[in-house]
C-alpha cells in the first residue's frame, strides 16, 4: 500500500514546507487540499486576524482554487523531484460546479494527479431524501463526463451529513456511473458519526469503485448533559488514530482481503501530539498493521 498526508491535516506548514516534511518523513505522497481562503486583515491568506493557522482556516498547507491552474504544474514538480506523487486533489466543490470542476481536472492533469474530489450540494429545504438522491445522481452525470474528458476519476467521500454516509449509500450513487470515471473514498472515521457498515464486507461491496482510503479516527464521548426524559447524550469527537472507535487493524485486515494497494491518506485532526508526532507515528503504526494484517 502507498502512504499519503492530506494537507489540511498540517496547517502549519507552507506549501512548500509541506512537500518537503513529507518527503523528510518518509510519505510516499501527498492529498492537496484546494479551496480558496478568506483573506486576513492583512490581505493574506495564511492566518486570521492573528490566529495560528487551523485545519479549517488559515490553513497554510493550502492551494488556493483561484491559483490552482497557474500552479499546479509547478507544484506537481516539486513533488515529483521530492519523490512524491500526488494521489489526489482534494476540493470542496459541488458537482453543479461545473466550470471549477473542469478546471481542478485540467489541474489534476498538469499536476499528476490521477483523481479530485467532488462532492454533493446540500438539499433544498424540506426536500424528499430520495427526491434529493436521484436528483443528485441525475447532476452527477456532467461530472463523470468531465472525468472521462480528462482521463481523471472524481471521487465521492463517505461523510456524515450527506447523502453519502455510507458505503451503502454512496455505493447505490456511484453504481450508476463508470468505476473508471467515478470512485469512493472510504472514510472509517467519518463513519463513527454516520454510516458505520462492517469494514469487510463494506469494501467487498466498493470493488472497483474504491479509489482511496482516509485514515483518521474518532470517539463517542457523553456530554455530560441529558435530554428531557433524563437519557444521556453523547457528541463524536476527533481522536488519534490508536485512541477512537476505528479498529486500524480491521480495516487493514479488510483492505487486503480485497486486494487493495492503493492509498491510504493521512486525516488526523486530533490535537494531543504535534504534526509531526502524529503524522510520523501514524505512519509507523499503519505500516506496522499492514505487515501484521
Amino acid at each position: 500500500m502507498r502512504y499519503a498526508v492530506f494537507t489540511v491535516c498540517m496547517p502549519e506548514y507552507t506549501v512548500e514546507e509541506g512537500i518537503e516534511k513529507l518527503a523528510a518523513w518518509g510519505f510516499d505522497g501527498v492529498e492537496w487540499r484546494v479551496v480558496n481562503q478568506k483573506p486576513s486583515a492583512d490581505g493574506t491568506r495564511s492566518t486570521g486576524s492573528g490566529q495560528a493557522p487551523g485545519y479549517w482556516s488559515g490553513n497554510r498547507c493550502t492551494i488556493s482554487l483561484d491559483a490552482l491552474s497557474e500552479l499546479a504544474a509547478s507544484v506537481g514538480k516539486r513533488c515529483r523531484d521530492a519523490g512524491l506523487e500526488v494521489c489526489s486533489i482534494a476540493s470542496y466543490l459541488r458537482c453543479n460546479e461545473l466550470d471549477a470542476i473542469d478546471r481542478v481536472f485540467e489541474a489534476c492533469t498538469a499536476m499528476g494527479a490521477p483523481a479530485a474530489r467532488v462532492g454533493l450540494p446540500a438539499p433544498e429545504k424540506d426536500e424528499n431524501f430520495r427526491d434529493y438522491f436521484d436528483r443528485m445522481v441525475e447532476l452527477y452525470a456532467p461530472v463523470e463526463k468531465l472525468a472521462l474528458k480528462h482521463g481523471v476519476r472524481s471521487l465521492l467521500e463517505t461523510h456524515h451529513g450527506t447523502a453519502i454516509a455510507s458505503v451503502s449509500s454512496v455505493y447505490r450513487f456511484v453504481s450508476n456511473f463508470k468505476p473508471a470515471a467515478v470512485g469512493v473514498i472510504h472514510d472509517a472515521g467519518n463513519m463513527v458519526h454516520e454510516g458505520f457498515e462492517s469494514y469487510r464486507s463494506s469494501l467487498q461491496l466498493l470493488g472497483e469503485y474504491l479509489g482511496e482510503v482516509h485514515v483518521k479516527n474518532a470517539a463517542w464521548e457523553p456530554t455530560g448533559e441529558t435530554g428531557p426524559l433524563g437519557q444521556a447524550l453523547w457528541k463524536v469527537t476527533w481522536a488519534g488514530l490508536k485512541d477512537g472507535v476505528v479498529n486500524w487493524a480491521d480495516v487493514m485486515t479488510a483492505l487486503k482481503g480485497v486486494g487493495y494497494d492503493g492509498w491510504l491518506a493521512v486525516e488526523d485532526f486530533s490535537t494531543t501530539h504535534t504534526t509531526e508526532q502524529k503524522l510520523t507515528g501514524g505512519l509507523a503504526y499503519l505500516k506496522a498493521l499492514e505487515k501484521s494484517a
